[in-house]
C-alpha cells in the first residue's frame, strides 16, 4: 500500500535539510555534492510544500555548515592527539574557532523580517538539539583536560611556563635517546648507568619545574581553573618519570639530605645537652648554698678575734 501523499509531502523538507546539512559538513572538497543537494532541495521545494514549514534561512544554513566543519576539525584533532596526549598544544585553535561559530549561531538573526532566529531554528527546534549537544561535549572535554592551565589568558597560545616545561621535556627525551644509542653496543639492555649519569641534570630541572608549576597552580599563580595542571603537562611528566624510574631504574639524590642530617644530629645531641645543662645548673646551686656559710663563718671569726683582743 502506497503511503499517503500528505505524509510524503511532509517528509520532503526534512529530507532536503538533511541533504544540505550533510553536504555542508563534507567541506569544500564536496562542491559537486553540495550543488547537487541544492538542486534537489530546490526541486523538492518547487514541488509544493505546506506553508507552515519554513525553510532554513541561507545565513543560518551557512552558519550551520561552518559549525559542522569546525566540529569535524576539532574531533579529528582530538583523536589524532589522544596518545601521547597533546590536546591543548595542537587543538586550541580548533576549539577557539568552534566557540566562535557557536557564538555566531547563538547571536545571528535572519536578514528578512519574516525569517526565524538562527539560534531558535538550529539550537532549540527539536528534542535532540545536536548542535547544543556537540558544543557541550567539546566544552566538557576541554575543561576536563584543564587546557586553560597551559594557555595564555586569551587562549591564543601556550603560556611561557608551559613552553619552558615542554622544552625541558624534549631535551630529556633527546638525552635519553642519545645515551641509549651510545651504550647500545657495549652494555647490556638492563644497564642504563650512562643514561642516569648524563641525563640526571636535565631530568632534575624538569622535575623541579613540574613541582614548581604544581605549587604555583595550587596557589592560583597562572590560573585558578583547577588544582591540576593541563593534561599535556601531566602526561609528559608521567611518561618521563616512568622512563626514568621503571625503564632506566634511575633515582634522584634526595634534596632534603642535609636538613634531615642536621635535624637528626640535633635530636641525637639533645640528651647530652640536657644532662650537661642539668649538671652545670646543679653545681651553680651548690655554689649559691655554700657561699653564705662561708660568709657567716668569716663573720664569726672576726667577732671572736675582736672579743679576745
Amino acid at each position: 500500500m502506497a503511503p499517503p501523499r500528505c505524509l510524503c509531502r511532509a517528509l520532503l523538507p526534512a529530507l532536503a535539510l538533511a541533504i544540505l546539512g550533510l553536504a555542508a559538513a563534507a567541506g569544500p572538497r564536496q562542491t559537486p555534492a553540495l550543488e547537487l543537494a541544492q538542486e534537489l532541495a530546490e526541486e523538492l521545494w518547487s514541488a509544493g510544500l505546506p506553508g507552515d514549514l519554513p525553510e532554513l534561512e541561507p545565513e543560518c544554513r551557512s552558519l550551520l555548515g561552518a559549525f559542522a566543519e569546525s566540529s569535524a576539525a576539532l574531533t579529528g584533532c582530538l583523536g589524532r592527539r589522544a596518545r601521547p596526549v597533546r590536546l591543548c598544544q595542537g587543538c586550541h585553535g580548533h576549539y577557539r574557532r568552534l566557540l566562535a561559530q557557536y557564538g555566531s549561531i547563538a547571536r545571528a538573526v535572519g536578514n528578512s523580517s519574516e525569517s526565524h532566529n538562527c539560534a531558535k531554528s538550529i539550537l532549540t527546534s527539536d528534542r535532540l538539539q545536536i548542535v547544543v549537544t556537540l558544543s557541550e561535549f567539546f566544552n566538557e572535554t576541554w575543561e576536563a583536560a584543564n587546557c586553560a592551565n597551559c594557555l595564555k589568558n586569551s587562549s591564543e597560545g601556550l603560556s611561557n611556563s608551559t613552553e619552558e616545561f615542554l622544552d625541558l621535556f624534549n631535551k630529556s627525551l633527546t638525552c635519553f635517546e642519545h645515551n641509549l644509542q651510545g651504550q647500545a653496543i657495549d652494555l647490556s639492555p638492563n644497564n642504563y648507568t650512562e643514561v642516569c649519569k648524563n641525563c640526571n641534570e636535565t631530568y632534575t630541572k624538569l622535575n623541579d619545574l613540574y613541582n614548581h608549576l604544581q605549587r604555583m597552580n595550587r596557589q592560583g599563580g597562572e590560573s585558578a581553573h583547577s588544582a591540576h595542571l593541563c593534561i599535556d603537562v601531566e602526561d609528559a611528566m608521567n611518561i618521563t618519570r616512568k622512563l626514568w624510574s621503571r625503564t632506566f631504574n634511575c633515582s634522584l639524590p634526595c634534596s632534603d639530605t642535609v636538613p634531615v642530617i642536621a635535624v637528626s644530629s640535633f635530636i641525637l645531641f639533645l640528651p647530652i645537652v640536657f644532662y650537661l645543662s642539668s649538671f652545670l645548673h646543679s653545681k651553680q646551686k651548690k655554689r649559691i648554698l655554700i657561699l653564705p656559710k662561708r660568709i657567716q663563718s668569716n663573720a664569726n671569726l672576726v667577732n671572736i678575734q675582736e672579743k679576745y683582743s
